[in-house]
């Protein structure tokens, strides 16, 4: 079917967009079946990504980088542990924009006012201002997934690849170039001022790439994402990170009624896109 669909399709590489007329696909979980909830995918012309836990392993990048400086500091800490408590505050935070407690304030600001009181309880609280500065921009220094770059560079020869993640447009430019990530461009929450999963997100990638929802495919591990992707009409693909928490959380492991195309990886992701 990925031959087919390849004969179909022409493309622009100079100007990175995609013409292609229908492209239609199995989708199939991990183990080989269809996914609930498929239909074809239709034209779609741009993928966009979660990033955090999807493209990138958040849990053991910051956890290295605080032990580390630790290390450098002579003081004992649970690096994976730190990891996960800065994590944990990642939704309440991005709930106190959308309830006005705070304005619009960018991921990197979240992060910094987390971690100022993260260091005094974990030991930390000498770190100079330079040291915080650099360790809160550990979330830009985050490793990808053994399969991502691979497999996004050659789902790039068939689709327009952008992160849609609700990092600002530093860290995700930064993080870009620290893990070599070929996007074609960076979209996200910063563009529009909006946390994901506010519909205004999703709605941006479509409209800021000039095109219809229902030809850009949202990429996530999380189903909460897909979810309100799919709610708005954007089309939908599940890629599963079991490693992503740790043993502190079981992540989401199997596709529900959300999910149009549910894949291994991202390798696994592109055979079945044909790409």
């Amino acid at each position: 079917m990925a031959n087919q669909a390849t004969s179909r399709r022409r493309f622009l590489r100079a100007g990175a967009l995609l013409m292609g007329s229908s492209l239609t696909s199995t989708a199939d979980s991990s183990a080989g079946q269809r996914a609930p909830g498929w239909a074809e995918a239709g034209s779609v012309k741009a993928l966009v990504f979660d990033v955090f836990g999807t493209v990138v392993d958040w849990r053991s990048s910051v956890a290295r980088q605080v032990n580390e400086l630790a290390q450098r500091k002579g003081v004992a800490v649970d690096g994976a542990r730190f990891a996960d408590a800065w994590r944990a505050e990642y939704a309440p935070s991005m709930n106190r924009v959308r309830a006005g407690d705070l304005p619009w304030t960018r991921l990197d600001d979240l992060h910094r006012m987390v971690l100022d009181r993260l260091v005094k309880e974990y030991g930390l609280g000498a770190l100079t201002d330079a040291e915080l500065t650099s360790l809160n921009r550990a979330w830009h220094r985050l490793q990808p997934w053994p399969d991502v770059v691979n497999g996004l560079t050659k789902l790039k020869t068939r689709f327009i690849i952008a992160p849609l993640s609700n990092g600002n447009i530093a860290l995700m430019t930064n993080l870009a170039r620290y893990a070599k990530l070929p996007w074609d461009c960076i979209l996200g929450a910063e563009l529009v001022r909006h946390y994901k999963p506010d519909r205004e997100v999703y709605e941006s990638a479509a409209s800021l790439l000039d095109l219809q929802r229902s030809e850009v495919m949202m990429v996530a591990a999380h189903l909460g994402d897909l979810r309100a992707a799919k709610a708005l009409g954007l089309r939908t693909a599940f890629v599963v990170r079991p490693r992503e928490f740790g043993p502190t959380r079981t992540p989401d492991l199997e596709p529900d009624s959300s999910v149009d195309v549910s894949a291994r990886d991202f390798n696994d992701l592109a055979r079945r896109l044909g790409a």
